[in-house]
């Protein structure tokens, strides 16, 4: 299998997918139409990238392709109805950047507490104001809200156990007898936990439903003075609503993620947000350990690894969770050559698709059974014809999803 990696990837993971037998096209800096014209142009089978975009440009003339590896948790930077209507699958590796994350994330939160940002900052101006910098509120006791419970807020809810801060939780998954295993409390709403909350910190991946979801009616909900953290995606955040909540109500903000970031790794930021007093931030490097990108680049690995072997995609996102078939056909049957060919066939001429199917070998590789997911009921005389039509078809059923 060829594989194109087109973004900066650990030499753990290069080197295992070498070791798979794989032809490995390790090209860092491609994007856009030079990205589209590489896949065209190498026919690689499989893609992994990091944040590099993959549109429906990119994917128009990359016949061969099969396969997108996002090497990251989330996938917002592929067109996944492009990979879908061209039959590539797009996958992921979610939870293995969980703990880089959660570590920032309480290190962005340590910061806003005791302002050392601009306690160094004083430092180096050569300003000492032990008066000022000594009046920090402390983190034990107060509450934490915390936006989204997947791996990484998993992590974060563990972590401000230790620091013996209450948790309010919110997601959209989450019910009182979960919210009770876990030792937090469940908020109603974003707006309620806001409310509740001496401090919030987001984990909730990019979706058309959490795009700006965290708007002007939120930031009003919050606390004055109250701290908030981003570690997810930039686009969750109404930016300008934060904004004027830092300005009108002291909000104090730690952003690992901006509406502003430049597309590459260096360039130059022009967000104002981080002039504002009371605002810190990094470079979008929550997940950007050597731990987590190590754990990373295997789990990339084990999927082209899984997909090489047996064609299933670990983690994948984007097949469908209910195909348009009515009704399955089952077909025991001798493992010979042609015996599905004359299935399909009959099944064509009869105007009925398959949907999706799957054939299970007994032991011996005397007999199979295939089992065929189709979009309406074959009529009698079909299922005539299958049994009738091949001596290597045992028997036939069909039966409703």
């Amino acid at each position: 299998m060829k594989v194109l990696v087109a973004d900066v990837f650990e030499k753990s993971g290069l080197d295992g997918l070498a070791a798979l037998g794989c032809e490995v096209l390790y090209e860092p800096k491609l994007e856009g139409t030079s990205l589209g014209a590489r896949l065209a142009e190498t026919g690689a089978e499989a893609l992994v990238v990091r944040s590099t975009k993959v549109g429906a440009a990119e994917m128009e003339g990359a016949s061969g392709l099969a396969l997108i590896v996002r090497a990251g948790a989330g996938v917002n930077t592929i067109d996944l109805q492009a990979a879908s209507a061209r039959a590539i699958a797009v996958s992921n590796c979610p939870g293995k950047n969980a703990i880089a994350v959660a570590e920032l994330t309480w290190g962005l939160i340590l910061a806003l507490d005791r302002r050392i940002v601009d306690q160094m900052n004083d430092l180096r101006a050569g300003v000492w104001n032990k008066s000022l910098y000594g009046k920090a509120r402390g983190l034990a006791g107060r509450t934490l809200g915390v936006i989204g419970l997947g791996a990484i807020g998993l992590e974060v809810v563990g972590r401000a156990k230790s620091f013996g801060m209450p948790v309010v939780a919110w997601s959209r998954s989450l019910d009182e007898d979960r919210a009770a295993r876990l030792g937090v409390a469940r908020a109603d709403s974003i707006h309620a936990l806001a409310a509740a909350s001496d401090g919030v910190t987001v984990h909730c991946a990019l979706t058309r439903e959490t795009k700006g979801m965290l708007d002007a009616k939120f930031f009003v909900a919050m606390k004055p003075g109250a701290f908030f953290v981003n570690t997810s995606r930039g686009e969750v955040v109404d930016q300008p609503a934060l904004e004027a909540a830092i300005v009108e109500k002291g909000l104090r903000a730690g952003l690992d993620v901006f509406a502003k970031e430049p597309s590459g790794g260096t360039g130059t930021f022009e967000d104002g947000i981080a002039l504002l007093p009371g605002v810190i931030g990094t470079h979008h490097v929550g997940a950007s350990t050597e731990q987590a990108q190590a754990a990373i680049a295997e789990e990339a690995v084990r999927i082209v690894a899984a997909f090489a072997s047996t064609g299933e995609v670990p983690n994948a996102v984007n097949l469908a969770s209910r195909t348009p078939a009515t009704h399955v056909l089952s077909v025991r049957h001798r493992d010979r050559v042609g015996v599905l060919a004359h299935v399909f066939g009959v099944l064509r001429a009869a105007g009925i698709n398959v949907e999706q199917t799957g054939n299970v070998v007994f032991a011996g590789a005397e007999a199979a059974c295939a089992h065929i997911q189709v979009g309406r009921a074959p009529q009698e005389a079909v299922l005539e014809e299958i049994q009738r039509g091949c001596a290597d078809v045992l028997s036939i059923s069909v039966r409703p999803l």
